[in-house]
């Protein structure tokens, strides 16, 4: 347990308190003395991102990932390992549910040590420095992101594995609001990742589904009433579920489809093809392996 404050966890509570205020409609409390109340809850996860980001460091990001997975979660199953490819060049495209999807991703593609993650550009994921190395920041302006498109592409011609959002956006959870709704939001899902078949066009593309992230319970929180918007209840209960360790029993499902080629039909057909599976793995009932053989050893006791 980390008892010492640095200036890297003074750096990631600050942000943290800018997060929290924002996901709760209280940023206007920014500059005034009640955004101390926001403080405490801000220092805890700030202690966790750092010794997370230290993991990440020392023993990389799949078994940093993993030790954060303890710490958010009760496990993590994964199936369709096997459709991953060992090595060359793969892009995974994945839903986007939010709250720990992406470390069960990380977690979950141990064999791709070379991995790299389109990501937003955030101050948070910035002020964690070993993890920061291992995306590729998308900047909000759209004149940077022909730049982030040539970044992907030499680490895709070097033979690396490539995760990205094409959602853009975070989507439905479908194991808490219900496959329809997360099958709706892949008509938003952007195929411009087809432009690495241009670059790279041996690359494979590789569907991945991740559910169970979002608490059910924490979006029936007394506190989501009061707030009129879907999304509003939805960004409090994700605040609520980071702040209680009461909303992290889930156990995270990630899934991956077969791997495609950009064939002569182009990139729409590419598109099709990819929406299709995820289509499949969305309404798809069958057994899940466990990683690493089971899902206890993955998942260290929290205390």
């Amino acid at each position: 347990m980390i008892t010492t404050v640095t200036p890297l966890i003074e750096t990631l509570t600050e942000v943290n308190t800018v997060d929290l205020l924002e996901s709760t409609g209280l940023l206007c409390l920014r500059d005034t003395p009640l955004r101390r109340l926001f403080r405490p809850a801000a220092r805890r996860f700030a202690r966790t991102a750092h010794e997370f980001d230290a993991r990440v460091g020392e023993h990389g990001l799949a078994q940093g990932s993993a030790w954060l997975m303890s710490r958010m979660t009760a496990g993590i199953i994964t199936s369709g390992l096997e459709h991953v490819p060992r090595k060359g060049p793969v892009i995974i495209l994945a839903n986007h549910p939010g709250m720990t999807d992406t470390v069960a991703l990380f977690t979950s593609l141990a064999s791709r040590p070379d991995l790299r993650v389109i990501a937003s550009d955030r101050p948070f994921l910035r002020a964690l420095p070993h993890v920061a190395r291992q995306l590729i920041f998308l900047p909000d302006e759209e004149r940077g992101h022909m730049a982030v498109v040539r970044a992907a592409g030499r680490h895709l011609q070097e033979g690396g594995a490539l995760l990205t959002f094409p959602a853009g956006e975070i989507e439905p959870d479908p194991a808490t609001f219900g496959l329809e709704r997360a099958a709706a939001s892949l008509q938003n899902w952007s195929i411009s990742y087809a432009l690495f078949a241009r670059l790279v066009p041996e690359a494979r593309f590789v569907p991945a589904l991740v559910s169970h992230v979002i608490s059910p319970d924490a979006q029936r929180h007394p506190l989501t009433r009061l707030y009129r918007t879907a999304r509003n209840k939805e960004r409090i209960a994700a605040t609520l579920q980071v702040m209680l360790p009461r909303y992290r029993d889930l156990v995270a499902r990630v899934t991956f489809g077969n791997a495609s080629r950009l064939g002569v039909c182009g990139a729409q057909a590419l598109g099709a093809s990819i929406a299709a599976q995820m289509r499949q793995l969305l309404f798809a009932d069958g057994p899940a392996q466990h990683t690493g053989g089971s899902l206890d050893p993955l998942m260290p006791s929290r205390n």
